[in-house]
């Protein structure tokens, strides 16, 4: 009986003729096995898909570190890139780290505003950092700044124009200073006579009120009184100014209590 030998990297023995079909199907065992433990492990990016808990640690100081240094929100566009992984992973890391603040009830925690994530401090906290940030600061906008910010977040783009007939006196200077406070901009230009400047909210705005987008701002129908609420006012208000009338001319003043 011919005796033949075979060699190859793993293995080197000695068959006989009968053998052959045998022994070549432990050969092919062998590699099949061989080339499962030589196949590629998945790459870094592959694992950073996985869930929150099992992305590599340097991607999470690396998401951290970014955020820290940032002066305006990072969208999650620009984080996945920068750490090469999927939007998604990038959401929901920054949903299990604020999680994990939360549960070591950090002073800080990562927010979603003006459609990316930054780092700030938890609202727990807010009362010693709004008194670290604004002692001896005047830097509350006044009742009529707000008044024509709320105008310019729910009707933009609004002209200056347009401000002072629904607010009833002029806006040029809130509307200024607004301006240089950067919680509004120039947005473009009436198409009508005279080609008035319109207005709308910036980036900023959303940041300080902690807004992701527009679309979040409170229903203002939430804030509409009802008819009767309304009637009310209606009926206390003229008398008011009947009132005053009357006190001008020497008259009575009328009874100023609401109807029953």
């Amino acid at each position: 009986m011919k005796k033949t030998s075979c060699c190859c990297p793993w293995v080197v023995f000695h068959m006989t003729a009968e053998d052959d079909a045998e022994v070549f199907q432990v050969l092919a065992a062998q590699l099949e096995n061989e080339g499962s433990l030589s196949t590629p492990s998945p790459s870094d990016g592959e694992l950073r898909e996985l869930d929150p808990n099992v992305v590599p640690a340097d991607v999470r100081a690396a998401l951290e570190a970014i955020l820290l240094v940032a002066s305006d929100p990072v969208a999650p566009t620009v984080l996945a890139q920068l750490l090469e992984v999927s939007v998604e992973t990038v959401d929901a890391l920054c949903e299990y780290l604020t999680d994990s603040y939360a549960q070591e009830e950090r002073g800080f925690t990562i927010n979603r505003v003006a459609g990316g994530y930054r780092y700030q401090t938890s609202d727990a906290q807010a009362p010693y950092v709004e008194r670290f940030v604004l002692e001896g600061q005047a830097t509350r906008l006044s009742a009529a700044a707000l008044e024509t910010l709320a105008i310019v977040a729910y009707k933009q783009p609004v002209s200056r124009a347009q401000i002072s007939s629904i607010r009833g006196v002029n806006v040029d200077s809130v509307a200024r200073t607004l301006q240089q406070r950067g919680y509004i901009e120039e947005v473009g230009r009436d198409p009508g006579p005279g080609n008035a400047a319109m207005y709308g909210t910036t980036t900023r705005f959303l940041e300080r009120i902690g807004l992701d987008s527009l679309r979040d701002l409170p229903n203002l129908s939430d804030f509409v009184p009802d008819a009767e609420v309304a009637e009310t006012l209606e009926v206390v208000l003229r008398g008011a100014g009947e009132a005053a009338e009357f006190r001008d001319t020497g008259g009575s003043a009328p009874d100023l209590s609401p109807p029953t």
